[in-house]
């Protein structure tokens, strides 16, 4: 294949990786997603034999507020052993990933930093209740919010629940429960393909069995074989399921459910990259992000000139691509990318996608990316693309290529 050129950095091959990912209120419901993710890179850096002082930036996602998050990327750092690291704290709800991607990649390009190591956690278990005071409220009561609950549930813009944006593309595009239900076994389909072999798709960057720690971190809680919580469907169960909205569309079958976990990828320069690759034969260079921002309650929609846009500052076309991953938080997400773009709908997504695997917000764009790098390894190169939608109708995409170094 044809060589780009100019690339805005680089991914060390294999220098990243994901936990698996729990089911909400499951295996990591008690572990605090900073210290969890601080405890995971550790591990992982030791097992890539990649040393702490390669950093001189981090970037942390995160989406839902922890116990001492508000110190960020600098008490991470320090607990993942890089007590020297600084670097800012990111979060666009389902885009941070991708937005922490951007992050990492624009510093390097810069020259701000040489090295990032970028992570991405969350955990939507047992999500913290915010009381806001307000001396000035009835009897000196203020307000209050469920930080998990209640904004899946209402966007403050349009008073409406995140489901109502899906059904609200639904109803404009005319797409049915049926044509969603069969891109729902199509993904699982395609995610029981990762779990092949012993699950020797995932284990090319996750680290199986997982050894789930307590929340004190001094010994195994429990050992997760695999993604804690993934869709299994019949065409016959998704059949029997109604509409969660009366006269809707989207069934609970027809969309993802909460979870946790973190994952990390590092960012680099081209030399440096090469170093830390697990294969210095194969390089992987980022060519373009985008983003976007639908009308209001549409949000599924802006999936699309979100990847526009990276594909327009990559030089590339939609038929340049060998694969496509989305996040995925409606089946029907993938039916509109898919009839506006021309891609074909039965081939994104290969090995797993948020559908199937979860949503656990800042992490899930991270694993989708990484799971991108290694199927095109696995294809023996080409280029591909991620996009997603994110909370207040918007969306992040972004371009990368794998190749000969």
């Amino acid at each position: 294949m044809a060589r780009t050129e100019r690339a805005l950095a680089h991914i060390p091959y294999g220098a990243y990786w994901s936990t698996p990912f729990a089911r909400w209120q499951g295996s990591y419901a008690q572990l605090n997603s900073v210290e969890f993710a601080a405890h995971v890179t550790r591990k992982e850096l030791a097992k890539r034999k990649i040393p702490g002082e390669s950093f001189d930036l981090g970037v942390l996602g995160i989406t839902v507020p922890q116990h001492h998050s508000f110190f960020g990327l600098p008490w991470f750092s320090g607990l993942a052993g890089m007590p020297g690291l600084a670097g800012p704290t990111l979060m666009q709800a389902c885009a941070t990933g991708v937005r922490c991607l951007s992050a990492s990649a624009e510093a390097v390009q810069t020259g701000e930093a040489n090295t990032v190591l970028n992570v991405t956690c969350d955990r939507t278990s047992n999500g913290p209740h915010l009381y806001y005071p307000n001396p000035r409220g009835p009897g000196g009561t203020g307000g209050h919010e469920d930080w998990v609950l209640d904004n899946f549930g209402c966007d403050p813009l349009g008073g409406h629940a995140m489901i109502q944006t899906a059904e609200n593309v639904a109803a404009k595009h005319g797409i049915s429960t049926a044509e969603q239900h069969e891109v729902v076994l199509r993904r699982e389909e395609q995610y029981r393909e990762a779990l092949a072999d012993g699950a020797a798709f995932l284990k090319r960057f996750m680290t199986l069995p997982f050894e789930v720690p307590a929340p004190n971190y001094k010994k195994a809680a429990n050992t997760l074989e695999g993604d804690e919580g993934a869709g299994q469907s019949t065409a016959e169960g998704l059949a029997k399921l109604r509409p969660v909205q009366a006269n809707g569309t989207v069934t609970f079958g027809g969309q993802t459910h909460p979870a946790d976990g973190n994952a990390g990828i590092i960012v680099a320069a081209q030399d440096k990259a090469r170093e830390l690759s697990q294969n210095p034969k194969i390089a992987v260079r980022l060519l373009g992000f985008g983003q976007a921002r639908a009308p209001l309650a549409y949000m599924p929609e802006a999936t699309v000139p979100a990847a526009r846009q990276a594909l327009e500052r990559a030089g590339l076309a939609i038929g340049d691509l060998a694969a496509i991953k989305t996040h995925n938080p409606f089946a029907l997400n993938d039916i509109y990318f898919a009839r506006q773009t021309g891609a074909d709908v039965a081939k994104m997504n290969n090995y797993g996608s948020t559908l199937v695997w979860g949503h656990p917000q800042a992490p899930m764009g991270t694993r989708a990316v990484i799971e991108l790098i290694e199927e095109l390894a696995v294809r023996g190169g080409g280029r591909g693309l991620f996009t997603g939608c994110a909370a207040g109708d918007s969306a992040m995409a972004v371009v990368l290529e794998v190749g000969d170094e």
